[in-house]
This record gives C-alpha cells, structure tokens and sequence, in this order.
C-alpha cells in the first residue's frame, strides 16, 4: 500500500512528492538530513519515514556523522498519552542537541480501524488518539520548553500518516520530511522474522497489547513500497490471524481481503476470509468464501469443516453433515469435525449416529471435555442413565467449571429420583451459572424431584 496514492487531495504537492515512494536517492536523503541536523541551532521537527531495522541503522551512522552533536534516542516501548513529561525526566535534557524519538506508533496502532474501501485508510478517521491530540496541543509549549532541541520523529510509514492527517497543526512546523526505504535485503529479513515470530495458537496466548505490537510490526512493512509480492500476500494474512484473534473480525476481514487482491488463488486467505464473515454473523458469505477455497484446493479439509459449521449455523443440518464428511474423509482424524458431525446427528435426533460420532472424537482426543458432555446428553435422551452420568462424569473432571455438564447431570439424576444427588449437582451448576435457577423452574426433566422441599428451596432462594 503506497502512501501517495491515499493522501488526502488538499495537501500541498510538495509534501506529497516528499513522502512519496518516488524520492531521491537513499544518499541524497541522508545527506540532505545530515545537512540539516548540522546546520540547525535550536528548536525543530523533523520527521523521517523508515522501518524500525532501517530506523536503528540511521540513527547509528548520524551518530557517527555528527560527533560535535550531542545526542540521544527516547525510545518508547509501551503507549503513551503525553510526550512532554518523558521528554522532562531525561537525564542531562538541557546538554541535547538532537532528540531521535522511536516508537510512537504503539500509541497510535490501537486506533487503525477498517477504511473507505477496504484500503486501511485509518487515519482520515475523525478519532484523534491522545498522543496526537496532545502535541496539537502542546506545539508551542514544546518550542517553549526545549527551545535547544532538534526534535526527529522516526515512524514507520502508517505512522506518518496519522500525524499528516490527525496531527496537522504539529506537523505544519515540520522542518523536513526524509523518507529512507529498506532495501530489499533488510525487508526480507525482517519479514521472515516477524512471520516466524507467532502462529494462530500463539497469537491465542498474547495480551492485546502483545498482539498490537505484532500487528504494528506488520503494517511498518506492509508500507515499504518495495516489498516482494510473496511476502506482502503473506504478511496481509498473518495480520488478519492477529485481528481475527483479537476479535477485531472487520479488520481481519480487511486483512484477508487484501491478500485476496495480491493472489486471487491463495485458498488460505480465502478460508480465513470466510472464518472472519462468519464470526461477523454474515454466514452465506462465509459459505461462498469456502466454496472458493475448495475451487482451489478441494483437499482443504478446514475450509470443508468451516463450511460445516457455517450451514449448521444456517439449520442446514444434512448440507453440514455432508461437509463434515469431506472433511474427515481428507483428514479422518479431525476431532473436532467429529464432534461437531455429532452435534448435528443429535439435533437431528440420530442419536446412535451421534453417539458413534462422540466416540471417533473422543478415541482421538480422550481430554476433550465437549463430547464426553454431548455423548452424556445423547445417552440420556435414550434412557441409559448410569452411562450419561459417567459421561457427565468424565466432562467434569476434564473441566470443573463446566456449568452446562453439571445442569446435564442434575436433569440426569432426577430422572432417577435421585433428590439429594440432583439438588447437590443443581446447586453446583447454578453457583457456575446463575441462568440456570431459571432455567430449571422450567426444565420438565426435573419434574420427578420438582415437587421435594429441597428442590423447591433451591429454584426459589
């Protein structure tokens, strides 16, 4: 995604040409910044677009370039809100002469939101974040304050972007804008390392700030306008699978579709796509976005078990199950894909089948405490008591806190007659879940035991 072609048409050309791809020679750049960081005596705001890698190269060989120079770099690892306060803890602050500041875009990675079109044009959004708002602010006690310091604003290239269009009263005073690339050796590099750096299940144990640092990382080389074909589609993907688990299904969505538009053949991208439309609610879409993931790979056995899903969502119960098949056919041993057949095969009232079902997924996952319960509900349904309760059994020893498995069980135990038993296992799904005290006033399972004093004083406290 370059960023000329989405600046907003009021901006003067001169800026654009700047901050365009199409710039001078990488050596003309720096010169021209090491220029200006020489001759400039006092306050200013310069601005330089590169990659963090790219970033920690430059800031070493001005460094180098400008000993006469006093200088420092702030890096900032966590969001901030307020820039002025850090910029007053540092030590020796008055003997700086160039201030580098790294990291800000943490700050403003929270408030990317899905654009007009899909293009991730996030920051035209009227959403200020605080950081931005507070040196619009603060422009002027700034110059006041540090009226020594040449202030240089490191960003990746989304990050520029955000000041050019929710900062603009701060970025007027800019000084000079400096755009240094990544050559195609450091993007490589850095491409494989982020996409060696998590996968779906590890992105599951990230904080949301963790994965904010991730999905940054991402966009920052996402914005290199040299990046090869191969890594852009893959790293669209990869940032879609740290929405898709941060729950943010819009963006994930805008992800996929985007790598979608880099290899229209990447069957991949196109069963993420449809895990995100479903998780939006929006499952006919989800459907045609499988269907066009098999076109393509029609041994994809997790798009033909998303499929499943997405028409037992729908209540197309015998499509789902034909689905489920494919997929267990390509993968026989996909648990879940048999669990899940037998959830359906239940609702449908085939319960033999469900139970046959239950069983092929717990023979391949003995610790998978959602068929044990569902394998306890069927058998019930068939009058076989004594076997639901030891399935009942076994989902809770798996999952204590499994409030449906105890509610399942104390339906099972009135069936029974058991009351002491069944207002025990009651009192236990209740305390896990509250829903259920209701919920039992009108479960005819337990009209046996519905007429006991201990029963009654449980439904009613």
């Amino acid at each position: 995604m370059s960023i000329d072609a989405s600046l907003d048409p009021s901006l003067d050309t001169s800026l654009v040409k700047s901050i365009s791809h199409r710039t001078p020679d990488t050596d003309d750049q720096y010169r021209a910044l090491l220029r200006s960081l020489r001759r400039r005596k006092g306050f200013g705001l310069i601005f330089i677009q590169a990659a963090p890698a790219k970033a920690t190269e430059l800031i070493a060989q001005v460094r180098q370039d400008l000993p006469q120079k006093h200088i420092e770099v702030l890096q900032l690892e966590q969001p901030i809100d307020k820039l002025l306060p850090l910029i007053e803890q540092l030590p020796d602050r008055d003997k700086i002469n160039i201030l580098f500041i790294q990291g800000i875009e943490r700050s403003l990675t929270d408030y990317i939101r899905p654009g007009y079109g899909g293009q991730g044009d996030y920051y035209t959004l009227d959403t200020v974040p605080p950081i931005l708002s507070h040196l619009n602010q603060q422009r002027d006690s700034l110059r006041d304050r540090f009226p020594h310091l040449c202030f240089v604003f490191v960003l990746p290239r989304f990050a520029l972007k955000f000041f050019i269009h929710r900062a603009p009263d701060f970025f007027d005073w800019r000084a000079g804008i400096y755009d240094f690339p990544s050559d195609g050796e450091i993007l490589m590099q850095s491409s494989e390392q982020v996409l060696a750096a998590g996968d779906y299940n590890q992105y599951l144990s990230l904080s949301h700030a963790e994965r904010l640092d991730q999905i940054h990382a991402i966009q920052a080389l996402l914005d290199e306008p040299s990046l090869p074909v191969d890594k852009r589609v893959s790293l669209w993907l990869e940032q879609g699978l740290v929405w898709a688990v941060d729950r943010a299904y819009e963006l994930a969505l805008t992800c996929f579709n985007q790598a979608i538009h880099y290899k229209p053949d990447y069957h991949e991208a196109w069963n993420n796509r449809g895990v995100a439309l479903s998780d939006l609610g929006r499952k006919e879409e989800a459907i045609s976005s499988y269907d066009q993931a098999l076109a393509i790979k029609p041994t994809l056995h997790e798009a033909w078990y998303n499929r499943g899903n997405a028409l037992s969502d729908l209540g197309r119960k015998e499509e789902a199950i034909s689905s489920y098949d494919q997929a267990l056919e390509i993968k026989p041993d996909k648990y879940n894909a048999w669990y899940n057949r037998g959830d359906v095969l239940q609702e449908l009232g085939r319960y033999e089948d469900a139970l046959a079902s239950y069983d092929r997924a717990i023979a391949l996952k003995s610790d998978y405490h959602f068929p044990h319960k569902s394998r306890g509900t069927v058998l019930m349904q068939l009058g076989r008591y004594d076997e639901a309760l030891t399935s009942f059994d076994c989902a809770i020893a798996l999952k204590p806190d499994y409030a449906t498995a105890h509610y399942d069980k104390a339906r099972c135990l009135a069936h029974q007659g058991n009351i002491a038993a069944t207002v025990e296992t009651l009192q236990q799904a209740i305390a896990l879940k509250p829903d259920y005290r209701d919920l039992a006033q009108m479960e005819a399972d337990f009209d046996r035991v519905r007429s006991d004093e201990r029963f009654q004083s449980l439904i009613e406290a």
